[in-house]
């Protein structure tokens, strides 16, 4: 096992019946990284997270999490691995407190582990006091902080975020932002991210893999493909890479 690489795949392809949402992707993703899949909405990032997350399965490729094949060894990579889907939701008539004790269960099983994962998600999720309240009365930028401090909260070695501002306004993502980019140099954990926000990923991520019909069409740091095509940003890169700039 090479526990080097967070995950380490190579020629995954998935099919969808006559769709292919992913054509042979290979990236990389290093121990303690903030790694950005980036592209539009269908290039495929969703089904590469998926996949990683052991949600499902690719048609062919491989893909190994920390060494173990998610296809394999899908219960090993389940215990290293959080992710957080794109549209992800929690209970709304429980408590913000109530939610994050229910699945702190699913890892811990004493009261004083449930506590201490308790604890550090309600630090994450900066909610304060509103943890007393129902999640029905929450915004959407509340839910989100709340389900982001839910996936890191377990301090898992690889965080798989779909998306993790999607929808949010100015404060509550910068809150989001600057929780993944903190938790993931405080605690070494490796973020593997999509987004179709390239700012929000050139401010995020070490290194990132512009992914367009199902294909990586160029990857490197933001300044490396910044200088490389000779712009100021990812999404003129993105837009000179795929012929539309």
């Amino acid at each position: 096992m090479d526990l080097s690489l967070a995950v380490d795949a190579k020629n995954l392809v998935k099919v969808f019946g006559k769709i292919t949402a992913l054509d042979g992707l290979d990236f990389k993703v290093k121990s303690g990284d903030i790694f950005g899949l980036i592209g539009p909405n269908g290039a495929g990032k969703t089904t590469a997270l998926r996949i990683v997350s052991t949600l499902i399965v690719p048609t062919s490729g491989s893909v190994r999490v920390y060494g173990y094949d998610v296809v394999r060894d899908p219960e090993e990579v389940r215990k290293l691995v959080s992710y957080l889907p794109e549209e992800a939701g929690a209970y709304k008539n429980l408590s913000g407190d109530e939610y994050l004790n229910f699945m702190a269960k699913f890892s811990s099983k004493s009261k004083k582990s449930i506590d201490a994962t308790v604890g550090v998600a309600a630090e994450i999720s900066g909610l304060g006091n509103r943890l007393r309240d129902k999640i029905k009365t929450y915004s959407k930028g509340m839910k989100r902080r709340l389900l982001v401090a839910r996936a890191l909260m377990t301090k898992p070695k690889l965080a798989v975020l779909d998306e993790p501002t999607s929808g949010l306004d100015v404060l509550h993502s910068v809150h989001v932002r600057e929780t993944i980019r903190h938790y993931a140099e405080e605690q070494g954990i490796a973020v593997l991210l999509s987004s179709h926000n390239m700012l929000e990923v050139e401010y995020l991520c070490e290194k990132v893999a512009l992914i367009n019909q199902g294909r990586i069409i160029a990857e490197g740091s933001p300044e490396e493909l910044k200088a490389k095509n000779e712009v100021d940003n990812l999404e003129k890169a993105f837009a000179k890479v795929v012929g539309l700039a």
